[in-house]
């Protein structure tokens, strides 16, 4: 599913964030990246879901070398990505409902479809009397619950969240983590990176941890 051979990683003529790091991430499999601030943990989500190209080595997505992929193949790749930022890009201008609603519009679904999915899942991440509501009037940890559905809501083959229960409470934490965890058993590959040691330590999950741009422990890099 994902592939870095040697990836190193600058932006301009700083110093390097990432270097020679190398991993494989097995299809279905999930992922907690850790690390200190500055440890390069945004940067490698970032290349991920394409944001960015490496300076040097090899990224391979869905068995893909992404160097060799035009613009319009990179386009399709990136739509079996799903993303929770940590500023959560939330759209001002539509309501909780219709942002959560817009990949399975994008995609086409049935509009009686997309009515039950989306509000099954606000119900589950408690904005069920929000869905009218637009993103200035939401707290951080409710726009932090949106951005979340709406990464969720069409089943990607992939998910990557930075830091996506660093808004909420514990209890909420670990329902949002359930979430996540119901998502991989349906054979999304996650990959969520979170300051929370503890969060992640109750999990059985493996860890990706980086320290100075390097994956510091060979602890579940490949699975």
């Amino acid at each position: 599913m994902v592939r870095f051979e040697n990836v190193g990683m600058r932006y301009g003529t700083g110093p390097e964030v990432l270097h020679d790091v190398s991993l494989d991430l097995a299809s279905g499999s999930f992922h907690f990246l850790t690390g200190p601030s500055g440890a390069g943990k945004t940067t490698l989500l970032r290349l991920m879901y394409l944001a960015d190209r490496p300076t040097r080595g090899l990224i391979s997505l869905f068995d893909q070398d992404i160097s060799r992929l035009r613009r319009r193949d990179l386009a399709d790749l990136r739509r079996k990505i799903g993303v929770v930022f940590q500023d959560f890009r939330l759209l001002g201008h539509l309501s909780t409902f219709d942002n959560v609603a817009l990949p399975l519009r994008v995609a086409g679904i049935a509009e009686s479809r997309v009515k039950k999915n989306v509000t099954e899942l606000l119900e589950w991440v408690g904005l069920a009397e929000k869905l009218n509501a637009r993103p200035v009037t939401l707290s951080g940890g409710q726009q932090q619950r949106v951005a979340i559905a709406r990464a969720v809501i069409a089943r990607p083959q992939l998910l990557l969240a930075d830091e996506p229960t660093g808004n909420v409470d514990d209890a909420m934490a670990n329902r949002l983590l359930r979430l996540f965890e119901e998502l991989n058993r349906f054979g999304t590959t996650l990959v969520i990176a979170t300051h929370n040691e503890q969060l992640a330590s109750q999990r059985r999950f493996k860890r990706i941890h980086l320290v100075n741009g390097e994956v510091a422990s060979p602890e579940g890099v490949s699975a």
